[in-house]
């Protein structure tokens, strides 16, 4: 039997041609990965697409001839498949990949330091692991006629005046396609709704550019979280992209902390440690949130609100780009509720009412 045919097949896509030969080396490393072609430009990609109908593409975000944004664009509208984007660590690199996240690009990696070998092995581990969830990931198409994600959306409570939310709390955590589903969430939020505070797994050059998209999109203030930082009803808090945060009670008040320690769960920012410090100082005053992504980060840590009297809530497996992080809480008897993405803030606000 030919083996070749059980393989996931990839067409690296970058104008730089010692990136298209690192990527190529690292993807061929697999043995369930097979480069079938490199292209240097989005016309030569759209030729060798057609030639080799691959399972997946890693597209790189600014390149010559035609953008990464308009190609995927054209992409998502009239093949869709699961694309890996590849973008540089920087502000402008920030930009195109979330609106590449944005028109359903499946997932990111960064360029990888091609000068650094003793980070190349873990940059291997990522970008294999992510092609392979996107070989096997949920493709929406790109419809251009489709209104933007806040023009169609309203809160879903626009007052909670005679609730008293000082004390209140929404955590919500999220991983790979967390983006796109995190701002579903904060969008449908009311202005005067209860203090959120929000763990997505990014790059700490992203966690910036990333909440100030939401801010912009939102009826409540989004901000990157500072350390020490009040946390006050309206507001949704950001982990910058190099640190785990917590929610610590002084006094009356609960403030954002910022710790630089090891990664937990191979990560930070972490959920599990958000969620934990959630649990500890708010108990069941506060409601868990599991979005999408890879991996089981969150899991024990809404296990933890759930055994504190914190009502819990995850995204299900239909509306999930991948449904790893909320599917392991499931497992773990940690949630409240299963719900589609779109019914996550109302179930939400349900619960931080009740």
């Amino acid at each position: 039997m030919d083996m070749r045919t059980h393989k996931t097949s990839v067409l690296v896509v970058d104008d730089s041609a010692l990136i298209r030969k690192l990527l190529k080396e690292i993807l061929s490393s697999d043995p369930d990965l097979e480069v079938v072609g490199a292209a240097h430009d989005p016309l030569h990609a759209r030729e060798l697409i057609k030639q080799h109908n691959p399972d997946v593409l890693t597209l790189d975000v600014e390149m010559p001839k035609m953008d990464g944004i308009t190609f995927l664009t054209n992409l998502m509208r009239l093949r869709p498949m699961p694309v890996v984007m590849v973008s540089s660590l920087t502000e402008q690199g920030a930009d195109v990949t979330l609106q590449a996240l944005e028109i359903g690009a499946f997932d990111f990696v960064t360029k990888p330091k091609i000068d650094v070998s003793h980070q190349l092995q873990h940059y291997t581990e990522e970008i294999v692991a992510k092609v392979k969830a996107a070989a096997k990931s949920r493709v929406r198409p790109y419809d251009p006629s489709r209104p933007r994600a806040s023009a169609a959306r309203s809160p879903v409570a626009t007052s909670l005046s005679k609730f008293d939310l000082t004390h209140k709390l929404v955590a919500i955590g999220a991983s790979t396609g967390g983006t796109e589903a995190i701002r579903e969430v904060l969008e449908r939020m009311p202005s005067d709704g209860p203090a959120v505070v929000v763990t997505q797994h990014i790059p700490q050059a992203f966690s910036k550019p990333f909440a100030e998209r939401m801010d912009r999109s939102c009826a409540m203030r989004v901000c990157q979280a500072e350390d020490g930082q009040p946390i006050v009803p309206g507001h949704a808090y950001v982990a910058p992209g190099h640190l785990h945060m917590t929610v610590e009670r002084s006094g009356a008040r609960y403030l954002c902390r910022l710790h630089d320690t090891p990664l937990v769960n191979r990560h930070k920012p972490s959920v599990d440690v958000m969620f934990d410090s959630v649990a500890a100082n708010l108990g069941a005053n506060a409601v868990g949130i599991l979005l999408t992504g890879m991996g089981a980060d969150g899991a024990k840590g809404m296990l933890a609100m759930h055994e504190a009297g914190a009502k819990t809530i995850a995204q299900d497996e239909k509306t999930s780009v991948v449904w790893g992080m909320p599917g392991e809480a499931v497992r773990l008897n940690a949630v409240d509720h299963v719900v589609p993405l779109d019914k996550v803030a109302e179930y939400a606000m349900r619960a931080i009412s009740a």
